[in-house]
């Protein structure tokens, strides 16, 4: 029997939907406060309901390396369309199946395990282990990890390295180690006009006709060429409606969303400035909402990532390759407080789908590639 494919189980059928927690966090910390883990509970009350966070921590002395996730999950979509309950973990044809399988209940069982283990044979360590999770990552993302890194923050708690156990491997666990992430940016904009009928031009402004020209500027923009870890920063449009529904009626305003993935070639600040130079050189009367979905971070190889790479090519015989692409992560909010923050965890092929799944054979090197990284960093 694997103690870490128990453990997964046993989080994995814990109904655990954003922002609920379904015990999963007491679940942890009922494994961690017999290894001498004083465990803090950050809960947090938003606009979204009550978000249950768990901060961990054993010993005072420096460096502080962390791990890092989350115990909620996606919705399992229609239940009829999987292959079992998806909230009953189940094992069949190499895998072991179940909604947060691969993200991230998998990550958080054997990094629990992979910390039992090092401390049974090592309880004397050189330094301080944290765990940081949180039930609201898969949401808003506004109560859960942000709050308990603000409050390690207010107490000056700082990390030294932080592993988040995010399903990074692209064909086999092990290829692929995330060292940063593009930040996200955004907008929702509002061209003002003046509604009237089709049939009397020189009587409307057209909301539409006149945002065109500078919407096709904004498409056409080279935002920046990026740099040796993150591709150029990309705009996209999602989203645009106008209209009453008729077809004689000129509408009196254009909603447009649009979204800027960004890299530490550029700022929040002067994506803003750009676009709204674009649209006053245009002439537009408009309104312009911003939201700042994260800020990118890039970690630097440092010893962190030395250490997650020598423990994946001895256990998987895998060399891993650097990288930024995807969305955004819980990272952006830990990068705040600590130096090196990477994120390391199995295939994510099937992560959010039906039939969520992890190979079986994965699970237990993975807790094997935890324990080995934090030898190498504590002892």
């Amino acid at each position: 029997m694997s103690a870490t494919l128990d453990l997964a189980k046993d989080l994995i059928a814990r109904r655990s939907i954003t922002t609920e927690d379904a015990g999963c966090l007491d679940l942890v910390a009922a494994r961690l406060a017999p290894l001498g883990f004083v465990c803090e509970r950050m809960d947090s009350t938003g606009p979204t309901g009550l978000v249950r966070n768990l901060w961990a921590r054993l010993g005072t002395a420096k460096p502080l390396i962390v791990f890092a996730g989350h115990t909620d999950v996606v919705p399992p979509g229609p239940v009829e369309k999987w292959s079992s309950d998806p909230f009953v973990p189940t094992e069949r044809d190499g895998f072991l199946y179940g909604r947060g399988a691969a993200d991230m209940k998998t990550s958080v069982a054997a990094a629990v395990v992979a910390v039992e283990r090092l401390l049974a044979s090592t309880p004397n360590i050189n330094g301080s282990i944290g765990f940081l999770l949180t039930s609201d990552e898969e949401g808003d993302a506004t109560d859960g990890t942000v709050k308990v890194v603000e409050a390690l923050k207010a107490r000056g708690e700082h990390l030294d390295g932080c592993i988040v156990g995010e399903p990074t491997s692209v064909d086999r666990q092990g290829d692929t180690i995330k060292n940063g992430r593009r930040g996200s940016l955004s907008g929702k904009l509002v061209v003002k006009g003046v509604q009237g009928h089709v049939a009397y031009p020189e009587k409307v402004k057209n909301p539409i006709h006149r945002a065109a020209p500078a919407l096709a500027e904004l498409a056409a923009a080279h935002w920046d060429i990026g740099n040796e870890f993150f591709p150029p920063t990309s705009f996209q449009i999602s989203n645009i409606h106008a209209g009453t529904g008729a077809t004689n009626v000129v509408p009196g305003t254009l909603e447009v969303l649009f979204n800027f993935r960004f890299s530490t070639a550029s700022t929040a600040e002067g994506l803003q400035a750009r676009v709204h130079q674009i649209l006053d050189r245009h002439s537009l009367e408009y309104d312009l909402h911003w939201t700042l979905g994260g800020r990118p971070f890039l970690s630097q190889p440092g010893r962190l990532v030395s250490a997650l790479v020598e423990a994946i090519q001895i256990e998987s015989d895998v060399t891993a390759e650097l990288s930024t692409s995807g969305g955004t992560s819980d990272g952006r909010f830990i990068a705040d407080i600590c130096p090196e923050v990477v994120e390391f965890g199995p295939v994510n092929a099937t992560i959010h789908k039906i039939d969520e799944r992890v190979a079986r054979a994965d699970i237990e090197p993975l807790a094997r590639i935890y324990e080995a990284a934090f030898r190498k960093l504590l002892t």
